[in-house]
């Protein structure tokens, strides 16, 4: 049973009743140099390089296996739309390595899961997420000044009285041929102390009124003709587009028979007439109501398919939640659904109406408003009611109760109710101009720039696109002679801003939905397919760890191990590569001792390769000991352990 509320009948009359992007990995080996050397005498080949799936694979299969080598491999499925591989890779990175895995991969991996249609692991992967990453963006909601949002939207309408309100209750209009059709209780001059109870001995009637009879003539308004209006209360109607039917609320009352439930209340329920020689008649009651809670305010689709309306039946959020039935015809209806969390509140949301363009509004207490009931707009979606709310701002709210707003969106004028003081009657009518539309899409401008993240030199042509939460491509642009981008996303969703580069990794950042302000988000791309030729670093060129070496050691390190795998794997599928490995040492030491271990390491590192096939013809190996330090950290100066530790490391150079 809903709660009995003293405000104004007309809250009485409800609640008191009870792959665009994937990349050709096979043609990296481009023969172009990426410079030209001073010895021109000096033959060379360049060799592409692409640290991603042909590469990191064959090292996986191999065994070797780290949470950066899962990371780059996932990303590279990832990137290419290859899901189901990227979901193998990702789901091995979290069960191997757990928190280590770090909370971007988290959610990387429950956007494939949902890609793939695993809803209830990519939800779990969300919690592990939100536990990770509490204070993120992606987790939590971008919380706005609704005041301030309101006073945005405010200052729209030109309002004024109605000019058919009497000094007693008017409220609740529709739209009907030229005119309207609206509730009151002015033939039986309803005294204030009824108007909080449905057992009073006085009602409402359904009224009609053409909008542009004179407002002095006593004829202008008369009672909606036929067997609509009875000794109960009728209110809240719609009229079919043709004008031969109409839905309507009224008490639980046909035949003569007033119904009560077993607490004794008179509930509400949905009608339908058929206008009949201009009357309306053929009364019959709806199959989905029921006499234990109240089913009222009947308003229809554009399209005339689908009824909406506001009940307190099982499975309502609130104390009153808009719902949506599909009219099938011949007196049946389809199932009826719950318009969700995102409209309905525990609160009260009542006296629905639906535009034309597919725009609801409906008013509520339990959205953030003005006081009282408020009168709220969303673009509905029919297929899903997660949608933006608006609240519609001043003058239409404000401190009391507003209400049952309609409006012709091709003439901008429409109607509301209100209980507001300066009125007539109790409930009052206004009409309204408005002089701007409510921008309830929600754009937001996303601008940047995109740039090579080693030379930092702008990269001109660069694709910048949109990707929704279901990684499906909304729109995209590239930039421009300056490297910048300008795009307009929905931002009442979470996106997905990706830039794409050939020859370079793809990069994205997450921006959670967050209305209003333009957002810069700039890319810092780093190279995919790479070219080197004789006298650059493959290390670098694969974008690899460095291999470093402990304090007086020239043993291979576990981690150095994984970094040098991919190395080989470059040389096997390069057969006539060939590199030098060059090894160097901190200052610490004599330079004669440094040398030697400098050496040693080299040829330890050589050997490495060779005993996991490599041809010992392909290799060279030279020490430097300290002369190549990276840092200041030479003879005499004092330095961290961190520091020294960048010294004591190897290089591969290209050699042909």
């Amino acid at each position: 049973m809903l709660k009995k509320i003293r405000v104004s009948l007309l809250v009485s009359l409800f609640l008191v009743i009870g792959n665009a992007f994937a990349q050709d990995n096979d043609s990296v080996a481009s023969k172009n140099p990426v410079r030209q050397i001073d010895r021109a005498d000096e033959r060379y080949q360049s060799y592409s390089f692409s640290p991603a799936i042909d590469i990191y694979k064959k090292v996986l299969d191999k065994g070797y296996v780290s949470a950066d080598l899962l990371k780059r491999l996932g990303n590279s499925y990832y990137f290419n739309a290859k899901y189901e591989e990227a979901g193998k890779v990702y789901e091995r990175l979290i069960e191997d390595y757990g928190d280590e895995s770090g909370a971007d991969y988290l959610f990387r991996y429950a956007q494939t899961l949902k890609t793939l249609g695993d809803y209830d692991k990519a939800n779990a992967m969300m919690e592990k997420f939100k536990q990770l990453a509490a204070q993120d963006g992606r987790v939590m909601a971008y919380e706005e000044d609704y005041i301030a949002k309101i006073e945005e939207n405010s200052g729209r309408y030109n309002v004024k009285l109605f000019g058919y309100n009497s000094k007693y209750s008017d409220f609740a209009t529709s739209f009907y041929n030229d005119g309207l059709i609206f509730a009151s209780d002015r033939d039986t001059g309803n005294l204030a102390r009824y108007r909080h109870t449905w057992n009073s001995k006085d009602f409402l009637d359904l009224y009609q009124v053409n909008a542009n009879a004179d407002t002095t003539s006593n004829e202008a308004v008369i009672k909606v003709p036929g067997d609509v209006n009875t000794r109960l209360h009728e209110s809240t109607s719609v009229v079919t587009k043709d004008g031969t039917t109409m839905y309507f609320t009224r008490n639980n009352f046909l035949d003569g028979k007033k119904y009560k439930d077993q607490e004794g209340v008179t509930r509400l329920k949905i009608y339908q007439a058929t206008l009949v020689d201009g009357e309306w008649t053929d009364i019959t009651e709806l199959p989905f109501n029921d006499n234990s809670y109240s089913v009222a305010h009947p308003v229809l689709s554009p399209d005339e398919k689908r009824l909406y309306f506001v009940s307190d039946m099982p499975g309502s959020h609130g104390e009153s939640d808009i719902f949506m039935t599909e009219i099938i015809g011949d007196g049946t209806f389809g199932p009826i659904v719950n318009l969700g969390t995102t409209i309905n509140t525990e609160a009260r949301e009542t006296f629905p109406f639906i535009t034309k363009n597919g725009v609801l509004y409906f008013s509520s207490d339990g959205h953030p408003g003005l006081g009282g009931l408020d009168v709220f707009a969303t673009k509905i979606a029919f297929d899903e009611y997660d949608q933006r709310i608006e609240n519609v701002g001043k003058p239409v709210n404000g401190p009391y109760d507003d209400f049952a707003y309609i409006i012709d969106e091709d003439k901008k004028s429409g109607y509301f109710s209100s209980n507001r003081t300066g009125g007539v009657g109790e409930d009052d009518i206004y009409e309204f101009d408005e002089r701007e539309p409510l921008m309830l899409d929600c754009l937001q401008d996303v601008t940047g720039t995109v740039r090579d993240r080693i030379s930092n030199e702008v990269l001109v042509g660069a694709t910048v696109m949109i990707i929704d939460e279901n990684n499906n491509e909304v729109l995209s642009t590239r930039t421009d002679a300056k490297g910048e981008y300008v795009l307009e996303l929905d931002c009442s969703k979470g996106n997905f801003v990706r830039a794409l580069m050939e020859g370079y990794v793809p990069s994205e950042e997450y921006l959670p939905s967050s209305y209003g302000k333009p957002r810069i988000v700039d890319f810092y791309l780093e190279r995919d397919v790479v070219t080197g030729g004789y006298g650059d670093d493959l290390a670098k060129l694969l974008q690899l760890s460095t291999i470093y070496f402990d304090l007086n050691k020239y043993n291979i390190r576990p981690d150095a191990e994984i970094e040098i795998q991919k190395v080989i794997a470059a040389m096997e599928k390069y057969p006539s590569l060939k590199i030098k490995v060059n090894s160097h040492t901190d200052s610490r030491g004599n330079d004669d001792y440094n040398l030697w271990l400098s050496q040693k390491r080299a040829e330890s590192t050589v050997n490495y390769m060779i005993s996991k096939g490599i041809e010992s013809s392909r290799l060279a190996s030279e020490g430097f000991g300290e002369t190549r330090l990276v840092n200041e950290c030479g003879n005499g100066v004092s330095c961290t352990k961190e520091k020294h530790q960048l010294n004591r490391r190897s290089e591969f150079i290209i050699l042909e």
